[in-house]
Order: C-alpha cells, then structure tokens, then sequence
C-alpha cells in the first residue's frame, strides 16, 4: 500500500526545535521521490520561519532511513530508456535534498535508530550533528546489489576518513554505533532514551543566540571549501560581522562583568 504523500513527514515544533520525522515506516522510510519532495519543501518552509532554531530529522518505526526506494527504482526500469531519465531525476532531486540541509540556517541534527543504509546513511551524513541509539547499524551497501553507493560517498567522505569509507563502500559491510562514533559520522550514542538526549542537544543549541550560530554555520561550510589562506580572510570577514551585532557586545560586557547577559529574546 503506497502511503499518502501528505503523511509522508510529520512535524511537531518544540519550543524553538523542530522535529521533522520520516514516517513510512512499511519501507523502513525509504526515500522515495514524494518523500524526497515533502522533506524538500519542508525544510524551504523551516529556513523562512524565524522561530526554529534547531531542527531534527527522525524516522516513525523499526529504522531510520533505508534509503532510496528500490521498488520504485526497479519499476523505472520499464520506460523506453531503461530508466536512465527517471534515474538522473531522482539522484537530482536526492543532491538537492543533501544540499539544502547544509544551506539550511538552523542546524539539523539526526536522531538515527535501527538502521542507516546507503542514502539513510547519506542523509545522516549531511545532517550538521548526529544522534544515535546504542543498536544502530550503519551501511553504505548498495555494492552488495550490483550498484556502488556513489552519490552516499560525497557526504560519507566529507565526514569520515577515506579508507574507512572505501572499506564501507566496497564491502558493503555495516558499522555500529560506536565504530560510527569514533570515525566522527555521529557526535554522540544515547544510552538512555534517544529521543529525549537527541532533544537535549538541540535545546542547548537552540538557547544560543540565533544570529550567531546562522552566521556561524554557514562559514563553517563555506571555509571547508577553500584553500587555507582563503578560508582565514573569509572567517576573520566573519567574525568582524559577528562582533558588530550588539547582542555580541553585551555577551562580552556580561563576561568580563561576570553577569547573565541580559538578552531579552
């Protein structure tokens, strides 16, 4: 039974954090193109709503996120050019997804159970901070299937080394929580209830000021990308921004004067 693309995602805010949750949890929340349109035109909807701080992306069920949607991607087959047309337009559509998480203002974080594989992995990859539960796996498996996870390698190897991806990515092999940990692909394991750890993150970020961290996250993508001398002139431009704005001026006046800040918002 094919869910209804309205109930694709569900959101329920939380003071200043949203939490976005990937709910068709009969294909393990598989990124199909209506689930890759509801998430897209969700976070254009988040990106313009001053009120959301922090962001979570989660998954309804027994997993996170499966990846793509192997049914659909098989059906595509049936077209008169073999699905290449239907392919390109999907692995677009998936890139611009990727993407808009990094150029999202609010930080996102990824509150991951169960399982993570090939573009699941992906799209925990390309979340700016992650959560896991004790038992997940993670996997960028498609080899095991005849199909190399190429576009899951452009988050995975911007996030960990690149022998421990190419091992991923050429044995199809899955990793755990920890081992996920220690390559740096997730911040933290909860070892208590991960829904309400993964809050507790997003809450301490979301109690900082809002203008900072926007202005700290995209520099912090934007430098990642430049030679060593250019990412130095392009941060030091930020951080002048950054002291210029007067709620800036009154966190350093309340430091020096061991006092709260007094910000009203």
């Amino acid at each position: 039974m094919q869910a209804d693309p309205g109930d694709l995602i569900r959101r329920q805010d939380s003071g200043h954090v949203a939490l976005i949750t990937l709910n068709d949890p009969g294909k393990l929340n598989a990124l199909s193109l209506a689930m890759l349109d509801r998430l897209q035109a969700e976070l254009a909807v988040i990106a313009k709503d001053p009120a959301v701080r922090v962001v979570i992306l989660a998954g309804a069920g027994k997993a996170f996120c499966a990846g793509h949607d192997l049914r659909e991607m098989q059906a595509a087959r049936n077209a008169t050019d073999g699905g290449a047309a239907a392919f390109a337009d999907l692995f677009t559509r998936c890139a611009r997804l990727m993407l808009a998480i990094t150029a999202l203002p609010q930080p996102v974080i990824a509150q991951v159970h169960g399982i993570a594989t090939a573009a699941g992995c992906q799209l925990v990859a390309s979340c700016d901070l992650a959560v896991a539960a004790e038992n997940t796996r993670f996997g960028v498996n498609g080899v095991n299937i005849g199909l190399f996870c190429s576009t899951p390698m452009v988050a995975l190897t911007r996030n960990i080394p690149r022998k421990a991806a190419f091992e991923m990515l050429t044995t199809g092999e899955f990793i755990d929580a920890p081992r996920a940990q220690s390559l740096g692909l997730i911040n933290r394991i909860a070892t208590d209830d991960l829904a309400t750890e993964t809050m507790t993150l997003a809450q301490t970020i979301a109690a900082k000021r809002t203008a900072v961290v926007r202005m700290g996250k995209a520099a912090f993508y934007a430098q990642a990308e430049m030679d060593l001398a250019a990412a130095y002139a392009h941060t030091g431009a930020v951080m002048v921004d950054n002291l210029a704005l007067p709620e800036t001026g009154e966190g350093i006046a309340a430091f020096i004067e061991k006092r709260k800040p007094d910000w009203r918002d």
